[in-house]
């Protein structure tokens, strides 16, 4: 049994504690962290401007100072093929790291947690119908959710796309 089904089957649903034994189990010996550091550094114009939290979120601040939020490359992959996202209703107020919705997979299951306070504006309501964007495009066509940035000296406290593939390496380690 996975250790992903194994956490889940006990009742974790959030694996973000988890992340260094899900990648030493399921990720480094199968080598899909080098497809991770591929993955994000071939797609570095879509990357460039995003922010990581150290759950695996991102987000990217438009110019309109709305912000559009997902998973990683690195997050999806770990969770493996995502069946069912359960997003916020538009409107929602949200805290920086309040839970705001939830992925499933064949693998697993992961609550998800905002980057940053402000309001959800949009939801990616294709994701009803097709979950698995999350998988084939993270950066792209998966995105969460679009939200308004109330408090934007929050995003000093995320992690640029250097300090987040370092801080992939770290937890790998």
């Amino acid at each position: 049994m996975s250790v992903c089904r194994l956490l889940r089957c006990c009742g974790f649903s959030n694996f973000s504690p988890l992340w260094p034994l899900l990648a030493r189990s399921e990720l480094h010996s199968s080598n899909r962290f080098s497809f991770f550091l591929r993955g994000i550094s071939s797609s570095s114009r879509l990357s460039a401007a995003l922010k990581f939290t150290d759950k695996h979120e991102w987000i990217r601040v438009e110019d309109n100072g709305i912000g559009t939020v997902g998973i990683s490359n690195f997050a999806q992959e770990a969770l493996g093929d995502v069946v069912y996202c359960g997003l916020p209703e538009v409107g929602t107020q949200l805290s920086q790291q309040d839970e705001f919705g939830a992925l499933e997979s064949v693998k697993a299951a992961s609550e998800l947690f905002s980057p940053l306070t402000g309001e959800v504006v949009e939801v990616n309501a294709l994701l009803a119908d097709k979950p698995g964007l999350v998988n084939k495009s993270c950066y792209k066509d998966g995105w969460l959710m679009k939200m308004t940035i109330a408090k934007p000296s929050e995003l000093d406290s995320l992690m640029d796309e250097a300090a987040y593939e370092r801080y992939i390496r770290s937890i790998e380690d």
